[in-house]
């Protein structure tokens, strides 16, 4: 099937770079390019697109204003193209809140060679927003995953950030939540994290997303959810009505320090063709908590996680798979469920209610 994209950026070096490139991979057609949304939306009247490229700082109409009415009109998947700034980030997570399957970002310098290099994360992009289920997606009244970037290169799994255990965990009491996941994820770990009271045991989360936007999607998190929400820091302790989210570019590893859990900030390479890697923090919930860890896997492209999850199942903690029907993308939580590390498989609306009920 091919894939029709409509870019819409002011820029016009991103507008002809894109379309340059794009109109080179088999399975993708540019339908066109516009430099604002009102010339996007005359383009769109004529053919309408499977996939929208979005910028957000647009003339004549801001891409947030611009996304809301095309939700309102006719839901269709949008990858936001923003700028790698803190500023950028936090108006970023207003268009995820408001639909938006993915994010490409872009810096301000040396735009064409960016763009040109990773080509492939673009096109991982594309394809993923266009398999998205945008009607599983609901706007956000209050309101990572970018897409794996896939290269020629080996895929390497967690054995490069840290080994798995066979040595049984000692005995403690502490609970620890884990939780992964990516397309789509930024809206399904809200509603999972709204519904939970502060007495939850402590929880570390690997949202797929790039550096810059984890610091702001936790604010905003924290913001509305009852559990504090923080971007994790090397050597932050994991304590109870506490979510630590992975940095972006960094994986996040636990660790246990006598009776206490504790996170590591880690870099290294791409693991699963992530970082962070929901491998790497499963398998480090795996070796530190065993059997007193509740993993859950939720919405996403690809399968990262899913050899984690198995870790964790064969550790003897309880693993949790969000369904296919409630998924934007039933990747990651199918092919944890393939491999028989998945003791359940619910809605999303059901997670949380399932989280409390385990809980101790």
């Amino acid at each position: 099937m091919t894939i029709k994209v409509l870019i819409v950026d002011d820029s016009a070096v991103v507008r002809q770079v894109l379309t340059q490139q794009l109109s080179q991979v088999a399975g993708l057609q540019v339908i066109g390019s516009a430099a604002d949304p009102l010339f996007a939306m005359k383009k769109m009247n004529e053919e309408w697109p499977d996939v929208l490229i979005l910028d957000i700082e647009m003339p004549r109409m801001d891409g947030i204003t611009f996304l809301k009415k095309i939700m309102q009109e006719k839901p269709t998947p949008v990858v936001i193209c923003s700028t790698l700034t803190e500023k950028g980030a936090e108006v970023t997570m207003q268009a995820m809140a408001a639909g938006a399957v993915d994010i490409i970002t872009k810096p301000k310098a040396g735009l064409k060679g960016f763009l040109q290099e990773h080509q492939t994360l673009l096109v991982n992009a594309i394809r993923g927003a266009a398999m998205a289920k945008v009607g599983k997606m609901k706007a956000s009244p209050a309101a990572p995953q970018p897409a794996a970037l896939k290269t020629s290169s080996p895929k390497l799994n967690a054995d490069v950030i840290l080994n798995a255990s066979n040595k049984p965990m000692t005995e403690t009491t502490d609970q620890v939540i884990a939780i992964g996941t990516s397309t789509g994820g930024t809206q399904a770990l809200e509603r999972v994290l709204v519904g939970l009271p502060r007495t939850v045991p402590g929880i570390v989360v690997v949202q797929h997303m790039p550096e810059h936007f984890t610091s702001a999607f936790a604010k905003r998190l924290d913001s509305i959810c009852q559990v504090s929400v923080k971007e994790g820091e090397n050597n932050d302790r994991v304590i109870p009505g506490q979510v630590l989210i992975a940095n972006g570019g960094k994986h996040m590893l636990l660790r246990r320090s006598g009776a206490q859990y504790r996170v590591e900030i880690k870099d290294g390479p791409l693991v699963s063709r992530h970082r962070p890697s929901v491998d790497v923090l499963f398998r480090s919930v795996a070796n530190a908590a065993g059997r007193n860890a509740l993993g859950i896997i939720m919405t996403g492209m690809g399968d990262d996680g899913a050899r984690g999850m198995k870790e964790m199942h064969d550790a003897g903690a309880y693993t949790v798979a969000q369904d296919e029907a409630s998924c934007v993308v039933y990747g990651m939580p199918k092919e944890a469920v393939k491999l028989g590390g998945v003791d359940l498989s619910l809605p999303l609306d059901k997670i949380p209610e399932k989280i409390i009920a385990l809980a101790r």
